[in-house]
Parts: C-alpha cells; sequence; structure tokens
C-alpha cells in the first residue's frame, strides 16, 4: 500500500522527486516507479482517494446544498476567478482553488484566468478528456514560419510514445487517415446521434478537405485486460466527470497512473506539502532537491533526490523554477538564456455559431456521451490563408434540450408543463479552438512585494491576444455559420466572446523546448540545458501550443522523458 504522509528526517532521501500530482505528475511517477526507482511525489493540495473523495457523484440537485448551486456571495468572494469554468458548483468546488488564498496579479486591462485545482490528481479530475496528437505540421510550423524557436523533436520522434501512452491511458476513438490529425491505438469509438450524422454528410460534401469526426476521448468504451487489472470500467454515459468517476472509466491520476505507481512499492506520497524552490548543489552542477513548506503548519523541511521532475502545471512550475535563487542563477533556476517565465500561450476559443436542426422530432438519444463531435483543422494545411497564420478546429455537436430548458422560457403553470412535456428541437454548436502564436511578451514573473501566505512571492502574469490571434477568431465565428447554415440549420446565431487567456485552460510555454541553450530551457529530452538531473515535462514545456488540446502530448512527452532520465541515470550521465 503507497504511504502518504508527512516529511520527517528520516525518510527524505529518494532517487527521484516528482513535483505535481496531474497529468503529467502521474505519468512521472508511474513511468519511474515502474523502473526501479523509489519516487517522493509531492502534492501541494490535500490527499484525495479514489471514490470515496468525490463527494457529488452521482447527486440529484436536491441531494446538493442549494440544488447543486454556489451562492453568489461566496462566488465572489472564493471563486471569483474558477466561477468562469463551467464546471465549478456545489458537486466540485472541493476540487477548484479559493482565489482569495492563491491569489496572483495581472493589470486590469489584461485579465488572464488561472483556473487551478490543488488536491492529489489534481486537474486530471477536472479535464474535458480530448485527446489528439499533434502531427509533423505541428512540429515545424516555428522553424517554418519564423514565430518561437524550432523544435527540437519531430513527430516521429514522440509518435511511439503517442502510441504507448493512448493504449494504456485508454483512448476511443475513429481512425480517418488525416495527415493533419494522426489516428492512434483507439478503443472503439463513441457513436454520433442522429442529427451529427447528418451534419457531418452535409459539411463533408458542401465542404471538400472538411471532416468531421466523434471526439477522441480518454474513455474506456471496451476495457482492455489491463484496465480491468487497474480496477477501470466501462463508460457509464452519465456525463459528469468533473464530479469525479468511481468506475475510474476516464483517465485521471487517481483512477490509472497512480494505482500503476502503488503496485510496484516504490511510491511515496506527501500531500499538502507546497514546493517552495529547487536546491542546487553548485559543485556538482545538479539539483539536489526540493525545499517544502508544509500547507497546513508553515514548516520547511527538504526532500533530496538524483533526479527531478517538475510538473506542477505550467504556472506552478514557473514559480517554483523562478523562487529558485542562487548564485549560480540569480533569476531563477536553469534560467541562463532569460527565457525562463516568457512566452506563455493559450488556446482561442469562445468564437463560433449555434442553430437549430428542424427535423428528426421523432427521433433521441440514449445516455448522456461524455464527448462531441470534432472538426479537425482544415486552413494553412494545403493552401496558404493569407488572413492569420496555423489554424483551428471545432468541438461541439447536436442535441434536443429537455425540460430545463424552462428556466428561461416564459410561463407558468399548465402551459408551461405542457410546453416541456418533450423535448425542444435539436440544436448544433460549432465552437472554435485556435493556436496562439508563441510571442515573448506574454510572460510570467515573481511580484517583489506580495507573497501568499506560505511566504512565496506571488506571480504577475501579462498575456493578451494579438492580431494573428484575433483574426483567427473573427473566422472561426464566420466558417462556423456557414457550415451550419450549409447544413440545413436556421435560427444559426455567431458569438465572438474574446475568452481571456487562461479561460482554455491550455497555458503552456513558459519553459519551453529548444535546441539551442541561448533561447530555450529544455532539450528534446525534456531536459535542464543548464541543470541535468532537472526535467519538467507539463506545459511549460511547450514550444508552440497547436490548436489540439495538449494533454495526450504532455502523457508521451512525460513518458519519454522518464524513459531518457532513467537511461541517463543508469550510464552515470546525471
Amino acid at each position: 500500500m503507497v504511504n502518504v504522509k508527512n516529511i520527517n528526517s528520516n525518510s527524505n532521501d529518494f532517487d527521484a522527486i516528482v513535483v505535481g500530482s496531474g497529468i503529467s505528475g502521474g505519468w512521472a511517477a508511474k513511468e519511474l516507479c515502474e523502473k526501479g526507482l523509489k519516487v517522493a511525489l509531492i502534492e501541494r493540495g490535500k490527499n484525495t482517494i479514489h471514490g470515496k473523495d468525490y463527494l457529488g457523484e452521482g447527486k440529484a440537485p436536491w441531494d446538493l446544498p442549494y440544488h447543486g448551486k454556489i451562492p453568489e456571495d461566496t462566488l465572489n468572494n472564493e471563486y471569483f476567478i474558477q466561477q468562469q469554468n463551467y464546471a465549478l458548483n456545489q458537486s466540485t468546488k472541493h476540487f477548484f482553488v479559493s482565489d482569495k488564498e492563491n491569489p496572483y496579479k495581472t493589470e486590469k486591462d489584461k485579465p488572464f484566468s488561472w483556473i487551478r485545482g490543488y488536491q492529489l490528481g489534481g486537474r486530471s479530475l477536472l479535464w474535458y478528456r480530448q485527446s489528439y496528437r499533434w502531427c509533423e505540421m505541428d512540429f515545424e510550423a516555428n522553424k517554418i514560419d519564423g514565430n518561437g524557436v524550432d523544435w527540437p523533436i519531430r513527430y516521429k520522434d514522440i509518435a511511439p510514445w503517442y502510441d504507448y501512452v493512448e493504449t494504456f491511458a485508454g483512448i476511443s476513438g475513429s481512425k480517418e487517415g488525416l495527415p493533419q490529425l494522426p489516428d492512434g491505438k483507439f478503443l472503439p469509438p463513441m457513436e454520433m446521434n442522429c442529427v451529427e450524422l447528418e451534419v457531418k454528410k452535409n459539411i463533408e460534401n458542401k465542404f471538400p478537405g472538411r471532416k468531421m469526426i466523434i471526439g477522441r476521448c480518454a474513455h474506456l468504451t471496451k476495457p482492455t485486460k489491463e484496465h480491468l487489472e487497474l480496477g477501470r470500467g466501462q463508460c457509464q454515459s452519465r456525463d459528469e466527470c468533473e464530479r469525479g468517476c468511481s468506475f475510474g472509466a476516464y483517465f485521471s491520476s487517481l483512477s490509472a497512473t497512480l494505482p500503476a505507481a502503488r503496485r510496484t512499492n516504490n511510491l511515496t506520497i506527501f500531500t499538502d506539502s507546497i514546493a517552495h524552490s529547487v536546491e542546487y548543489d553548485k559543485e556538482n552542477k545538479r539539483a539536489s532537491g526540493i525545499n517544502v513548506v508544509n500547507s497546513n503548519t508553515n514548516e520547511f523541511s527538504r526532500l533530496n533526490a538524483r533526479i527531478i521532475f517538475l510538473c506542477a502545471s505550467t504556472l506552478g512550475t514557473t514559480q517554483i523554477m523562478l523562487n529558485s535563487k542562487s548564485e549560480s542563477f540569480p533569476n531563477g533556476i536553469a534560467n541562463s538564456s532569460g527565457v525562463l517565465g516568457h512566452y506563455l500561450m493559450d488556446h482561442i476559443f469562445e468564437s463560433g455559431a449555434n442553430g437549430v436542426y428542424p427535423g428528426f422530432q421523432d427521433k433521441y438519444f440514449r445516455g448522456r456521451r461524455p464527448n462531441g463531435i470534432y472538426i479537425p483543422r482544415y486552413h494553412n494545411i494545403d493552401k496558404k490563408d493569407d488572413r492569420f497564420l496555423r489554424g483551428f478546429g471545432f468541438q461541439g455537436g447536436g442535441k434536443r434540450p429537455g425540460w430545463k430548458r424552462g428556466r428561461s422560457i416564459k410561463g407558468l403553470g399548465v402551459d408551461l408543463k405542457e410546453q416541456l412535456k418533450r423535448p425542444g428541437p435539436w440544436t448544433f454548436s460549432l465552437g472554435g479552438f485556435g493556436e496562439m502564436l508563441p510571442d515573448k511578451r506574454n510572460k510570467v514573473w515573481l511580484d517583489q512585494k506580495q507573497k501568499d501566505k506560505w511566504g512565496i512571492p506571488i506571480l504577475n502574469i501579462e498575456c493578451v491576444l494579438r492580431e494573428n490571434e484575433l483574426k483567427m477568431l473573427k473566422v472561426m465565428a464566420e466558417d462556423a455559420k456557414e457550415m451550419l447554415e450549409a447544413s440545413g440549420m436556421v435560427d444559426v446565431t455567431t458569438y465572438n466572446n474574446s475568452a481571456p487567456p487562461g479561460l482554455a485552460i491550455h497555458e503552456m510555454g513558459t519553459a519551453r523546448m529548444g535546441r539551442d541553450p541561448n533561447t530555450s530551457v529544455l532539450n528534446k529530452h525534456n531536459q535542464c540545458h543548464d541543470v541535468p538531473n532537472l526535467f519538467i515535462t507539463d506545459g511549460s514545456c511547450m514550444t508552440s501550443s497547436a490548436c489540439q488540446n495538449p494533454s495526450l502530448t504532455y502523457m508521451a512527452l512525460t513518458a519519454r522523458a522518464a524513459d531518457s532520465a532513467v537511461e541517463m541515470l543508469q550510464e552515470g550521465r546525471i
């Protein structure tokens, strides 16, 4: 059984330390433990037990305080940033941080929405589970158009690791043969409903080069023996995933990677333990350990290890690195290039269209599929679009609204009830997710005056959408409208909400990989150029953002880096 405990002077030396227990941290712990290393996993949040701590799972609104809603004064006082996320309610609020207790700074006219979950499992309990590979074009884009630095790897370097993590995690999807969205090792795909199939046919007939597919998602549609041995089961189509899933049907650290790490008996977990800084050994030119502050008592302690993986999330990892100052690295560990904290990216979204499909009134759907459709990128592939660089994809789907639509319908009594006896008309939505270019002006840095309640300088964040992103958002809405109308929709409306960066929860890029130590923090193995036993595999390592959801790529990079790190360790190179 895994040890979950406090740090003490008798148990502070390990082969490896992993900071953070979310998607990247869980994978790092699994891989390092399975390769025989004694691993300390540091999580700043509380211990969370799979199943037991999914407090809102399966509960109806009337089983929850305030029928599942959070009082407005609580939202405005405690969750003034987190409330922007669709998943925050009474059944999930224990998975979100208090903004009051975890401050950061932005300029008033440059908002950044930092959505966070501090608990064992991190945001792997809250992600939307869309899982897409990058393609060769994504790794080459920076070099071709001159934005950012060249990736030190290509698709062929990571392809076998995509195979590896997809097989373990369990990704359902369909094989399509698209060069811009490589196929993977898939479980059987979920099914589209009748309207989605009709819209797919219409879009593909009327827009050659565009393809509408079922989303590729980290849900077990047909568990393998490996999944079942970990206690995972088939997806039940409840679509309440953010509450937690006792079936382990969707991939999370708690359902998959941490159980795999536990069974090696090589894992020790320290919860309520905030990584304050990385300790640097100047003589050996190595990171020697992590300085930790107890989140409950504010007591400091130290863990030592031969290799360290920082997986504390993009901004969390960067905050730790910037705070790790020494004579060798006065501006933060592994920051001789000066680029640490720069090139912050997120995906651009909240631009698209909605419409009503006038048909199939005798049809409905069964279950609540926790997945939608996907239209992969089609701009700037074979033909250059002069309006903007890179591209975007669409997520969305079709459905019939149920009785809840009565909340926005005028009426009372019998007449209202009669209207709600039958489901509403079929509706369809398309929302874009687009690439954000790396830009040095988008950055984070430590505040020189304000510290949090644990004595750690808080982050200042400056990240804005620039010309290329704004042009792309406009085209997203136009394209979505065009496709819906061409598919037979009526009452089509567009939206372009210019959501603040951060709200897509795909922040990345502040400790980027690169070929040149003068312009990047990490090499092709996710290894710090300056500190060879320090590895970074969360979103901060990303050199560009592509337009696909990034978590699958984090998984593959982490597994690949862990393999390289252990090989280097065994050969005495680190």
